[in-house]
């Protein structure tokens, strides 16, 4: 598969089939995603594999605000849950900002790796979409999120069971321009 390939035909998958994703094939797509760059090579990105029970109760409970994204993690075999290290990524070893962009950088990088994460799970079969309306609070305090860390997206994972066509695309001319 060549990366146009990769990026042109991986789509956001909502309905998934029940067999499991292996741990080999998770790890690799992990390792590969361990390559997305990031602030000064901070990898701050961390991933939490949920299944079972902790999965169903985040679908369960951490969802109202978009009652489908409920059915979406319950379909899925596999949930990632997409964490960073907070405090790392845009900051200056004395805690400062780098840039005017203060902490975004740290969105910025998760944003790097969780598409990363995606292309390569959709390299290996495997389909995702990546979820930002979530009760945060809540699952983090069902997955435990330690202090120093703080959850970004859930990523539903595992086989595809449908095959959506690709949406319309804006022109180029719409989104390039030169000065």
């Amino acid at each position: 598969m060549t990366t146009k390939e990769c990026i042109m035909g991986r789509r956001s998958i909502r309905q998934f089939s029940d067999q499991p994703i292996s741990e080999d094939v998770l790890s690799e797509i992990v390792e590969m995603a361990s390559y997305a760059p990031s602030w000064k090579h901070t990898q701050i990105t961390r991933y939490i594999a949920v299944t079972g029970d902790a999965k169903a109760k985040i679908a369960a409970e951490c969802t109202d605000a978009h009652p489908n994204n409920g059915n979406i993690i319950s379909s899925a075999p596999m949930l990632i849950a997409v964490t960073i290290i907070k405090n790392r990524s845009g900051y200056e070893r004395d805690g400062s900002f780098s840039t005017p962009k203060g902490s975004g950088w740290q969105m910025f990088d998760a944003g790097i790796a969780s598409q990363t994460f995606c292309l390569a799970a959709y390299e290996k079969g495997i389909g995702s979409v990546i979820l930002g309306i979530f009760d945060e609070a809540k699952a983090s305090a069902i997955l435990e999120i330690p202090e120093d860390r703080e959850l970004i997206a859930l990523i539903p994972i595992g086989y595809p069971a449908e095959e959506p066509a690709a949406p319309k695309r804006k022109p180029v001319t719409d989104l390039l321009s030169y000065k």
